[in-house]
């Protein structure tokens, strides 16, 4: 079976109205909390003053507040860039204090691949896994649809990841135990870029992990349809999002699955999984749908369906009993990855 299996050209059949997953109840009073703070759906026609919002709003720390005192040795690099493409920013940081090379984090910021940075992911890795794993981490400064389509954003992801494998000594990098990660349009470019470095021979990760990955760009699974409207990330601003990125390409037949991870016909060879998505969230068919493919493939995944749960629900509601089982479970399979 293939991830290309899941249902497009006609699509399941609709979700009666009301019939949608009950959200977790603390998750759904900090959504309610919100109330019209989300500014709802995102299309065409209000892309543009979305993406000025988000940046002009979202954190982005500098390199003094994120060494935090001392405790973590940051760095603001350059790699070159894919040969039509200019440097890749790479935000590169780890514990203070520890001389032998650590594996690495290798991760892809989300937004939908047309909101974000590489900054302000930074904290939360420190925080997470840095600090308690003994980890490095890298997060990469991508470039954003519309105003780059794909593969602009993927071949900088990649780009950065040969540059950094190539200069692991100089990073205080263990090149042989690198973990590819990202959220939402991250867990898909991470996927993507899985799948495109298995097959151009590049650098091989030892693990991938995926939080509610963006996968899919047919946007006709039910659980996208089921959450239509509720979900804080729904089928509108998906499709605006995957029209941003594939441009004339969008709706095609051959899609590369180095575009959308759940075109795959071939997921053999790849390292071990770890996927987790909300039962109310609209990416939940097709992050189990790619976690099935990996096991028929012959691969390892260990699959999360989070009850209750939207997506993002643990940036949202990071105290929720949810997002810190969640966090929890992440970080144990980040620590077996690591020990093996």
């Amino acid at each position: 079976m293939s991830v290309a299996d899941i249902p497009s050209e006609s699509g399941p059949a609709a979700p009666a109205p009301g019939h949608a997953p009950p959200f977790d109840p603390e998750l759904g009073a900090a959504l309610a909390a919100l109330g019209d703070g989300a500014g709802g759906p995102i299309t065409p026609e209000n892309l543009a003053a979305r993406q000025e919002r988000d940046a002009a709003s979202r954190a982005r720390p500098t390199v003094r507040e994120l060494r935090a005192d001392g405790r973590f040795e940051v760095a603001d690099l350059r790699a070159p860039g894919s040969p039509d493409g200019p440097d890749v920013t790479l935000v590169s940081a780890r514990p203070a204090g520890i001389s032998r090379p650590l594996p690495l984090l290798y991760y892809l910021h989300g937004g939908g691949m047309i909101m974000g940075n590489a900054w302000s992911v930074v904290p939360r890795l420190l925080r997470e896994w840095a600090l308690p794993l003994e980890l490095a981490v890298i997060s990469v400064e991508y470039r954003l649809a519309p105003r780059t389509r794909y593969p602009g954003p993927l071949e900088d992801c990649y780009a950065g990841l040969v540059w950094a494998a190539e200069h692991a000594a100089e990073l205080g990098i263990d090149a042989d135990r690198i973990v590819l990660g990202g959220k939402s349009a991250g867990g898909g470019l991470a996927a993507a870029l899985t799948l495109l470095t298995r097959d151009r021979g590049g650098p091989a990760p030892i693990g991938q992990l995926l939080l509610c990955p963006m996968l899919d760009d047919r946007d006709a699974t039910f659980s996208s349809q089921q959450m239509a409207g509720l979900d804080t990330w729904d089928r509108t601003s998906n499709t605006t999002a995957w029209q941003a990125l594939l441009g004339d390409r969008y709706g095609a037949a051959d899609l590369s699955p180095y575009a959308a991870p759940a075109r795959a016909s071939d997921l053999s060879g790849l390292p071990p999984a770890y996927l987790d998505v909300g039962s109310a969230e609209t990416f939940r068919d097709e992050g189990v749908a790619y976690a099935q493919a990996l096991w028929q493939a012959g691969g390892q995944a260990e699959l999360h369906v989070w009850p209750g749960a939207f997506h993002g629900f643990d940036t949202l509601a990071p105290r929720s009993a949810l997002a810190r089982e969640a966090r929890d479970a992440r970080s144990r399979w980040l620590r077996r990855i690591l020990a093996r």
